[in-house]
């Protein structure tokens, strides 16, 4: 059972969030899925498998906790791992929320970014907006606590400036109580913004890089007109946990109406190993 291991969305090993991908899932037994993931303990590990339909291949992705229908740092990942042996400029992933465009860019034969072009998320009012501000510690937020949903759930709070989100002790306990998959806390101006997600319920109680969760935070900046439609924002996440990242997102419309949604980023191949395991039940 081989496996690469990317750190995606950086240039730098040791950086950015860590990927497992196994390349080629169709002989690892269902049972052995979460404890693979498990082993490697790492915010998502992707399985490989034929496509079912148009795409270049189909991917299954676990955290720590479950399995989830979509997520950006696996995607972007998977891409860069599969994309440089297959050859391809373009490479269509099919996941739980449909198939995932992915657009490399080379420099010679080293792919060196790709653009990830996501699901338009559907928003709405956090209707616990109260108790989620709370378990984060008291704070306020300086434009309306929404929700967005591209197959994975992120509420949206921007904090004060950069410094109030680097303070930030949530309650685990409590945000895992709630009913959403992730909280992006972010603050900036301009084009330049800092963020950290946490997702506790999932098994990652701090992300280093969340890109299910850079497209909606494009789309709330857009809709609340922090920033134009189509113009590009530079996200910073991870430095609390050591692993700094560096996301690049854009939302495509208008603040009435979003209609596409594209992160990109980089990954570096760190790893290449292999699982030798007993048959199940021996």
């Amino acid at each position: 059972m081989r496996y690469v291991i990317a750190d995606v969305f950086t240039t730098t090993p040791f950086g950015g969030n860590q990927l497992a991908v196994f390349t080629d899932a169709r002989e690892i037994p269902e049972a052995w899925l979460l404890p693979l993931t498990r082993e490697f303990n790492f915010s998502e590990t992707v399985f490989v498998y034929p496509a079912a339909g148009e795409g270049h291949a189909r991917i299954r992705i676990f955290t720590p906790a479950a399995e989830i229908p979509f997520a950006g740092h696996p995607v972007l990942g998977t891409a860069f791992v599969l994309a440089g042996p297959l050859q391809l400029e373009r490479i269509v992933l099919e996941t739980g929320v449909g198939d995932v465009p992915v657009t490399v860019e080379r420099e010679g034969p080293k792919i060196v970014f790709g653009w990830m072009e996501q699901p338009v998320p559907r928003v709405e009012e956090f209707a616990e907006a109260d108790e989620l501000l709370d378990a984060l510690g008291g704070v306020e937020s300086r434009l309306p606590v929404e929700v967005y949903d591209n197959g994975l759930t992120h509420v949206m709070v921007k904090m004060e400036d950069a410094a109030s989100v680097a303070r930030l002790e949530p309650d685990m306990g409590r945000l895992a109580a709630l009913p959403q998959l992730g909280t992006s806390c972010f603050a900036g101006s301009g084009s330049e913004f800092v963020t950290r997600m946490f997702a506790p319920a999932f098994g990652v109680p701090e992300d280093p890089a969340t890109g299910s969760a850079a497209g909606p935070l494009a789309c709330h900046l857009v809709r609340h007109g922090v920033v134009e439609a189509g113009e590009l924002i530079l996200l910073a996440q991870g430095e609390q946990v050591g692993r700094p990242s560096e996301l690049t997102a854009v939302a495509h419309g208008s603040a009435e109406h979003i209609d596409r949604v594209v992160v990109g980023g980089a990954a570096v191949v760190v790893s290449r190993g292999e699982f030798r395991l007993p048959p199940l039940g021996s």
